[in-house]
């Protein structure tokens, strides 16, 4: 059910209701996505319902290709909602163990 480390993070940072570019996502990691996975981690993300995505919108005769922005599936809240449930009780629990 949980996934990997990196797919939470991508969910943590989207949870807000942003809207990021794969490059962002990575930038705003700090370390923990790199350039090599980024997008194939939200492609992955995609395939399992997690994130969708849409093509930036550019002005007419603008220069430059469209990027693609990520954004989270509410499946996606919920599965990152219940791996910060469990972290949280994780935390708990080892909080209690040393008092």
């Amino acid at each position: 059910m949980f996934e990997s480390k990196k797919e939470i993070v991508i969910l943590e940072m989207l949870a807000p209701g942003k809207e990021l570019f794969g490059l962002e996502i990575m930038k705003n990691s700090e370390g923990v996505i790199k350039r090599g996975t980024v997008y194939t981690t939200l492609h992955r993300m995609e395939d399992k319902g997690l994130v969708k995505s849409r093509v930036e919108e550019l002005p007419e005769n603008s220069p430059g290709t469209p990027r693609r922005l990520y954004f989270i599936t509410g499946y996606g809240a919920r599965v990152l909602q219940a791996a910060q449930s469990v972290r949280d009780f994780t935390e708990d629990e080892l909080v209690e163990s040393y008092v």
